[in-house]
């Protein structure tokens, strides 16, 4: 797991993604077969929408940084958030396991 600020972040999510913006968390499988089973990837958060989010959300920092650590664990097992199905099944997954967690 990488923190890095949102400046940064900008820039990995331009470079990787092709998206021109600041983002929360990118996650990035590194597995060389992706038959594997075995979970490989680095999770990139931004500091900044932790701060930021919390604020905006009314959440504590704690908190905003153990959802983008789900969120990005997510994201090495499979689950995307391109469409709204997609944003449907990992946001229910999320909640699911931040009822753990507070």
């Amino acid at each position: 797991m990488v923190f890095v600020s949102d400046q940064k972040i900008k820039i990995l999510n331009k470079k990787y993604l092709k998206h021109n913006y600041v983002t929360d968390v990118l996650a990035f499988d590194l597995r060389e077969d992706l038959k594997d089973k075995k979970v490989t990837g680095e999770i990139i958060i931004s500091t900044g929408r932790v701060v930021e989010n919390a604020k905006k959300y009314k959440t504590s920092q704690a908190y905003e940084l153990i959802y983008y650590v789900i969120h990005g664990i997510l994201h090495l097992l499979g689950y995307r958030d391109h469409d709204p199905e997609d944003i449907n099944r990992i946001r229910a997954k999320e909640q699911q396991l931040l009822k753990y967690l507070t």
